[in-house]
């Protein structure tokens, strides 16, 4: 087994996560990069023609999820999962005893380098067998609707483009990971290299561009009105034209925000 190639599928919705994966990983020449996905009805398809020896699984994509690709494969034969996830606690709490090992964003070269020395052993071991027998049980403790809803997203032709989109965002704030539903968002402004999100009185401050945000949120939910500000055009209240051209927009919550003029196509969402 030792000269054998590791086959591999990369599964994230991120193409920047995905390209830096690959990058990394082609520094170990055993494995073998038979698959890139970049949503979990992909995945499922792709692992299920395909049959890698390994899986590199992002957990959190909207639509499937990385946890709903692996219940999705229930009762066929199950590869090594590698989790990826962009917060530590939330890999360890629900998979440290049944996944093979678990990565945290950004992936480091020598984080990668122990999974590849797992992924080895595990290849070589029966043991590994019944670790992903106990991952598929525990993912299999669904509701009826639940499984329903798996089968719906793998069958709709559409998925992709009805499911692309954020319905909650999950981030690390401080020591805890904070998830949100969209609709609870107000309004988002860039500070510096870090982006505000206002939602139900409280701002939570992470770490992601502006353009990452907007291609997460639906657009017609979620409007840029300003270089460094989007609106979630249900919570405006009012909308205020400016001799300049501009407008200003009153939100439900009495916060006022600037429409600038290079955004005054956007009016239109308010009308």
């Amino acid at each position: 087994m030792t000269d054998e190639k590791i086959r591999a599928i990369l599964v994230d919705d991120e193409p920047l996560a995905l390209r830096g994966l690959k990058m990394r990983l082609s520094e170990f020449p055993e494995v073998d990069i038979v698959g890139e996905c970049a949503n979990g009805r992909e995945a499922v398809k792709e692992i299920r023609a395909k049959s890698p020896d390994v899986v590199f699984l992002d957990i959190q994509m909207p639509g499937l999820d990385g946890f709903g690709v692996v219940r999705a494969l229930l009762g066929a034969p199950a590869p090594l999962f590698i989790f990826v996830t962009a917060y530590d606690k939330f890999a360890i709490d629900a998979f440290e005893a049944n996944a093979l090992d678990y990565i945290v964003k950004p992936v480091e070269e020598e984080r990668l380098k122990d999974a590849i020395h797992r992924i080895r052993e595990a290849l070589h071991s029966k043991a590994a067998l019944t670790r992903e027998s106990k991952l598929v049980e525990l993912l299999a403790s669904l509701s009826e609707d639940e499984r329903d809803r798996i089968k719906e997203l793998i069958a709709d032709p559409d998925w992709a483009e009805k499911e692309r989109y954020s319905e909650r965002l999950s981030f690390k704030d401080g020591s805890k990971v904070v998830v949100l539903d969209a609709d609870e968002i107000e309004w988002i402004d860039a500070a510096g290299d870090y982006m505000c999100i206002h939602a139900g009185g409280k701002t939570h401050i992470i770490r992601e561009t502006m353009k990452a945000l907007t291609q997460r949120l639906d657009p017609s939910r979620f409007q840029r009105v300003h270089r460094s500000a989007i609106v979630n055009v249900g919570k405006v209240k009012e909308l205020h034209p400016h001799s300049n051209g501009e407008y200003f927009l009153i939100l439900d919550n009495g916060q006022e925000l600037k429409l600038s003029r290079s955004y005054k196509d956007v009016v239109a969402r308010f009308l």
